[in-house]
């Protein structure tokens, strides 16, 4: 396989064309992904609505103008994210009404993007359609949520930053994970594995449960499993049907941090290389040369979107990049982030991992040492679903007119002349023209004087030494 373009723009702003919005907008036509519309098309836009109190996912307004431009195209836009399964004993995505409820409280809902946003995958995380993968490096089969297969077309929106069992995500887990049914998140989590599974491959010490006398919560450690797989005895001791373990992982957090189970790294690295085949399977469903991929880099939070909190970003913005290949677009995401320097006071600093060259995720967002920030990059080339090489082609800014106010493209004197005469908002009359009742003259400079320059010999006016605290002496 050949080298993939990804196109790409840095991330500084400074006029209506250089904004984010316009960049995306910008590198989704330099990469031709408005080839991939045509009229009446459905066109999925799948992103990450965030979970409950995490502020790093991307901001609807990318979205919204993602979905603006694809109709301006003759599609039909719908934005969509799917269910969890269940990650957690509180998770906030775990079913449509969860997900519903709390991608609105995000900022995602018809009003805001334009279009629809829905649940992918149904209500329970169940509407999905399987599709075989002979291919596949470690999967052979996938369920791909029944929205996404369904559309004629997909646009892959994705909020680049760390992962704690991907150690990235990228485009390739916004659809290996993202993109899959509640069910096909089982599937790549490995549940049930015989060999990566965490029922197959964790370590179990129920010695160190201490009865439910001494564990005043101990309710939650049969509740944190919807498929209730713990209980507590009546010789009150913990048991695990771990046969029947599906890798929902709602236990490791609340049995890890009691010591009661020993999550396996090598479920986390199974999980990584089961990414990239349940990706292809979205590439199946929808068709190649139907889907297209944005990666936004910027808030590169250590965690994904999925955690119900987000950390100081790692990096600073690495920029917004676009391409028809999802391996290509995440490895160069990777590599802009390995030569980027690493955020002051982030988990990159407090893992000596900020200096240009350092594997930034595998330093700061993996679980476990040892973990691959390519592993999921490096499958995806092995099963064909792109390559790893690629041209990072810089994309220069459009025309300032083509992303101005569409509403009123009229400048302010056409726009304003008569209703500032029917409505004036400076009041001329007053004040001999001067419109407010202002002083004429004051000492600017002397706001200017940082307090501890003028303690320090520097010039002080009386005004500075009123801002001083009082003396209490």
């Amino acid at each position: 396989m050949g080298k993939s373009n990804v196109y790409w723009m840095d991330a500084h702003s400074e006029s209506t064309e250089t904004s984010l919005v316009s960049k995306m907008l910008t590198v989704f036509d330099a990469a031709e992904l408005d080839d991939l519309i045509e009229p009446n098309d459905i066109v999925a836009i799948k992103i990450h609505c965030g979970e409950w109190n995490n502020t790093a996912y991307l901001r609807p307004v990318y979205a919204r103008a993602v979905a603006d431009r694809v109709k301006e195209l003759g599609g039909r836009p719908f934005v969509c994210d799917t269910t969890t399964s269940t990650y957690s004993a509180w998770g906030s995505r775990s079913s449509e009404l969860d997900i519903m409820l709390t991608a609105e409280r995000n900022g995602f809902s018809s009003a805001t993007l334009g279009c629809p946003f829905i649940c992918a995958d149904g209500f329970i995380g169940t509407s999905d359609v399987r599709i075989d993968l002979p291919e596949g490096y470690l999967l052979k089969e996938a369920y791909v949520a029944q929205a996404i297969a369904a559309a004629d077309t997909l646009i892959t929106l994705t909020h680049f930053k760390g992962h704690g069992m991907g150690v990235i995500g990228g485009a390739l887990k916004n659809l290996g994970i993202g993109g899959q049914s509640k069910r096909g998140k089982l599937n790549v989590h490995m549940g049930g594995h015989p060999t990566y599974g965490l029922g197959a491959a964790a370590t179990f010490h129920p010695e160190a449960f201490k009865g439910k006398a001494n564990t005043p919560d101990w309710e939650i450690l049969e509740d944190c499993c919807p498929f209730d797989l713990w209980h507590i005895n009546d010789n009150d001791e913990i048991e695990w049907d771990r046969e029947k373990c599906t890798n929902c992982l709602g236990c490791p957090g609340i049995m890890g941090s009691r010591g009661i189970l020993d999550v396996p790294a090598v479920n986390f690295d199974a999980a990584d290389v089961a990414i990239a085949d349940a990706a292809l399977a979205v590439e199946k469903a929808v068709g190649r040369g139907k889907i297209g991929y944005i990666n936004m880099a910027l808030d590169v939070s250590p965690k994904c979107d999925c955690a119900n909190h987000a950390d100081i970003p790692i990096v600073p913005h690495l920029g917004v990049f676009a391409s028809k290949d999802p391996v290509a677009i995440d490895m160069a995401c990777v590599d802009a982030a390995r030569r980027s320097v690493g955020m002051p006071g982030s988990a990159t600093e407090m893992m000596e991992a900020h200096h240009s060259g350092d594997r930034k995720f595998e330093a700061a967002a993996a679980t476990f040492h040892g973990q691959s920030e390519v592993a999921t990059i490096n499958t995806g080339h092995a099963n064909g679903l792109g390559s790893r090489d690629y041209e990072l082609i810089e994309v220069s800014p459009a025309a300032p007119e083509k992303y101005r106010f569409p509403y009123d493209r009229r400048p302010s004197r056409q726009r304003f002349k008569e209703r500032f005469i029917q409505s004036p908002p400076f009041p001329y009359e007053r004040h001999d023209g001067h419109g407010f009742d202002r002083k004429g003259e004051v000492d600017l400079e002397a706001m200017k004087v940082h307090y501890e320059d003028a303690t320090n010999g520097h010039r002080v006016t009386e005004d500075v030494e009123a801002l001083a605290p009082a003396d209490d002496d």
